[in-house]
């Protein structure tokens, strides 16, 4: 068990990983895959919003762990060649959409974090070669508006933890000093396994209760009107 009282996986209590704690509002199935996918692959803008309440709903039960006054908000980045092809960066929206519901703490920095080059798709790769696909793909723009800060990692979706973690060991090398992951889902493979608690990628992830949206803009009917 950690500090919270969370169990711990025997992989978790032999591999250090480089961020504190990583939550997810719901599994990535159902509704919220769907509407991921409705923003990512479709550009339908009005599911920013609804995924955006999600995040907010996830960094909220986070909050009460982060140390310091202002939190650094960097969402995980797109190569430039595909951020044009889409015209936006998903995580970079949905960020936006929850700062709106959260407090004047959190600091959004879009542009600290970048990728520095494409990859391949992690579909089908070992956990060795998701790590070596990702190895000196992320680099930190400007250290010093890093060093000392506590930084929280959003994205859409933690699949493996092999980005998060890339992401998170090259923020605390600029000298972040303590690196959080929030995410809308969490894929349900290794959520699953380990019934919200702490799974094989992490030390203590935390996928809500809440897996389906309590608020009117995601009841399940309303999906087929964000696609038109």
């Amino acid at each position: 068990m950690d500090e919270d009282g969370l169990r711990i996986c025997p992989v978790c209590r032999r591999v250090q990983r480089p961020f504190e704690r990583a939550v997810a509002y719901g599994s990535y199935e159902g509704a919220i895959r769907e509407l991921v996918h409705l923003l990512k692959y479709s550009g339908v803008r009005p599911a920013v919003k609804v995924l955006g309440r999600m995040l907010a709903d996830s960094v909220a039960g986070l909050a009460p762990a982060f140390e310091q006054e202002t939190v650094l908000v960097i969402p995980v980045p797109l190569f430039k060649a595909k951020r044009r092809q889409r015209e936006f960066n998903q995580a970079e929206l949905i960020a936006r959409a929850a700062l709106q519901l959260l407090s004047e703490r959190f600091q959004l920095a879009p542009d600290i974090l970048l990728r520095t080059r494409d990859t391949h798709s992690q579909i089908g790769l070992t956990s060795h070669q998701r790590r070596e696909n990702l190895r000196g793909a992320f680099a930190v723009a400007r250290a010093e508006e890093v060093t000392g800060r506590e930084v929280l990692l959003v994205d859409d979706v933690y699949t493996t933890g092999t980005t998060a973690t890339e992401c998170a060991r090259v923020l605390r090398k600029a000298g972040a000093s303590k690196v959080w992951v929030a995410t809308v889902a969490r894929t349900l493979k290794l959520a699953s396994n380990y019934a919200g608690a702490g799974d094989a990628a992490e030390p203590s992830f935390k996928v809500s209760e809440f897996q389906g949206f309590k608020g009117e803009a995601f009841e399940p009917e309303n999906l087929a009107t964000l696609k038109h």
